[in-house]
């Protein structure tokens, strides 16, 4: 069925269906994103192209995170053109039945759920790299309501003292800050200074600053173009504490995951990041078959706008127990692997039974 002329035709218009909603979601998100880092800008002297590009990069995550949307969306409206037009009709009197219908759908899911995991996710991890250094780039100086007033806090200790470190940005997993105070204290816990810069990047054995201003109690604020601040933090101890999971590639959450385990940091954030990605294709699949338990059924039954509704709440139920069984495991109060392939086991489990409950009785 996959590969005769019939398949292809039925897997044919459900990845163009699964694609238009992609594509329009990014048109949609690209156009409200860059209306948002005009709003940002301000009066800075930024080109629109320039901050079209930034928006351009900011996108791929987000819709990364809404591919399973687009597949059931993109699904629903496959199956639904498919029976407006009558065409499942000849299909069925022709002897398929439901399952042989969804089959070229499932395979495709599964193929697009593999290209999202070791192609898309790579691509939109850069992506997302390369729109934050822009926004350092653009913003960084000119406009100080773009930093974030928590942004990421760290704390180091050496026989100098103690430093507490806040960036408002990280780039390059952590590798380079924008956005810096840094609070110094005397090994007998004495405040010694203050220290604001626009950049810090690390280097073995300290964090090089950039464009320094020193505040202490008694002197008047010095200006720097350097300050070295030793530091006894390797690149995997500051991944750790400034890459978010999503910013680490497919490819590189293996090494990433060893790195915190010989560390001794909690890895659970990488771990569920990782299933999730190899559950991606699977959970895809689980989307065709919700999706296909509310849109086979004929026009002339009526109740089409209870059928998409009742498919769109269905999405929307999983989406909610995909981020519980999340928080759960970030709380490491569930294993990353029960939290990663549960919503895609109800999922699949859901529309199997809805499915079998329609055909088969």
């Amino acid at each position: 069925m996959v590969l005769n002329t019939l398949g292809r035709y039925l897997a044919a218009r459900f990845v163009i269906s699964a694609l238009g909603v992609f594509f329009g979601l990014f048109v949609l998100l690209v156009f409200v994103d860059y209306i948002d880092l005009l709003r940002r800008a301000g009066g800075l002297a930024v080109s629109a192209l320039t901050i079209a590009q930034a928006s351009f990069y900011r996108v791929p995550q987000l819709l990364e995170r809404l591919l399973p949307f687009c597949i059931l969306i993109g699904a629903m409206t496959c199956y639904l053109a498919l029976s407006r037009r009558l065409e499942l009709v000849i299909a069925r009197a022709a002897g398929l039945s439901a399952w042989q219908f969804i089959s070229p759908a499932l395979w495709s899911a599964l193929a697009l759920g593999v290209f999202a995991s070791v192609v898309f996710n790579p691509m939109s991890a850069y992506m997302q790299e390369r729109a934050k250094q822009m926004e350092a780039e653009l913003f960084g100086q000119g406009s100080g309501s773009l930093q974030d007033a928590n942004g990421f806090w760290m704390n180091q200790v050496s026989p100098e003292g103690q430093a507490i470190i806040n960036a408002a940005r990280s780039q390059q997993q952590g590798a380079v800050l924008s956005g810096i105070s840094v609070f110094r204290f005397e090994p007998d816990f004495q405040f010694k200074d203050r220290i604001e810069a626009r950049e810090a990047v690390l280097e073995p054995g300290y964090w090089l600053l950039k464009d320094v201003r020193r505040y202490t109690l008694d002197d008047a604020p010095v200006q720097q173009d350097t300050l070295k601040l030793p530091t006894a933090l390797t690149l995997a101890q500051v991944r750790n504490s400034f890459a978010t999971p999503e910013s680490v590639s497919f490819w590189q959450l293996p090494s990433y995951i060893k790195a915190s385990e010989s560390s001794g940091f909690a890895t659970s954030g990488y771990r569920l990041q990782y299933h999730k990605l190899l559950a991606k294709p699977f959970l895809l699949a689980a989307m065709v078959m919700l999706a296909a338990s509310v849109s086979l059924r004929f026009f002339r039954f009526g109740g089409v706008q209870k059928m998409v509704l009742s498919g769109v709440g269905a999405g929307f139920l999983l989406y909610i127990l995909s981020k519980v069984t999340e928080d759960l495991s970030k709380a490491e109060l569930m294993h990353p692997l029960a939290a990663a392939w549960l919503p895609v086991c109800v999922g699949g489990l859901a529309g199997f039974l809805a499915l079998l409950y329609q055909e088969d009785g």
